[in-house]
């Protein structure tokens, strides 16, 4: 479970983070949508300890971001907004690494990459080197990375960002199979249709600041319309009516 509560994040003169606080649940696929610049990355990295919010709390499974990073790392999977694979490593290559780094070793090891491999249909690019691998081979690997320890969270910041048809598909089961397996998905992005197709519960963040919470229908209703997309272009032009 996450739970973040008045989190705040200052660059200099900008406010990228306004006292946000939201929580997302186990079994749950939990959406942070919003536009581009709304807040959404700054925020996911003060979860995955990239960086320290100014104040206010994030805690997963218990666990304080900011007090006990190497825990709250180990018990979270994170797809990060940058892919950054190595271009001389191949696929089975970075998932053993990211295994490593997490304390996995032998037997393991191995049985869980093999796992990924099969999980994210990755047979055929195992054993290639990353360079050269198109937009979905990249993702399916990062996904290895973020999964190989077997996190009960898992962060995804646009995880199908730039994908094919297939590819998104692919992601999407992915991410209704981790929920049916009881574990915590937040779901970053601002592709409505992924949003719609995915999310349990929205959180609706616009200027640094959440502007709605609820379920994809609660929007609806609160904003009286009929659309998930026309609630959200709603919400976000006024802070008005905040959801709870």
């Amino acid at each position: 479970m996450i739970e973040v509560r008045n989190l705040h994040k200052r660059f200099g003169a900008v406010t990228a983070v306004e006292d946000v606080s939201f929580s997302a649940a186990d079994g749950v696929v939990t959406g942070l949508l919003g536009p581009n610049g709304a807040g959404k990355t700054t925020t996911l990295r003060m979860l995955y300890t990239l960086i320290k919010p100014d104040r206010g709390s994030a805690r997963i499974d218990g666990l304080d971001v900011a007090e006990r990073p190497l825990e709250v790392r180990r018990a979270m999977g994170v797809l990060p907004d940058a892919r950054g694979l190595y271009p001389r490593l191949t696929a089975r290559e970075h998932a053993r690494y990211a295994g490593e780094l997490h304390g996995l070793s032998g037997a393991t090891l191995d049985k869980r990459v093999d796992e990924l491999i099969e999980l994210l249909d990755m047979k055929d690019i195992a054993n290639r080197r990353a360079e050269g691998f198109s937009q979905g081979e990249r993702m399916k690997v990062s996904l290895a990375r973020a999964l190989v320890h077997s996190p009960r969270n898992v962060l995804l910041d646009e995880p199908t960002n730039g994908l094919d048809v297939m590819s998104t598909r692919a992601v999407r089961n992915l991410i209704w199979g981790l929920k049916e397996r009881g574990h915590c998905i937040l779901f970053s992005s601002h592709v409505m249709q992924e949003v719609a197709a995915l999310c349990d519960r929205i959180v609706v963040v616009a200027r640094g600041r959440v502007v709605a919470d609820g379920t994809p229908g609660e929007l609806r209703a609160r904003t009286a319309k009929e659309s998930l997309e026309e609630a959200f272009v709603s919400v976000i032009g006024s802070d008005q009516g905040l959801m709870q």
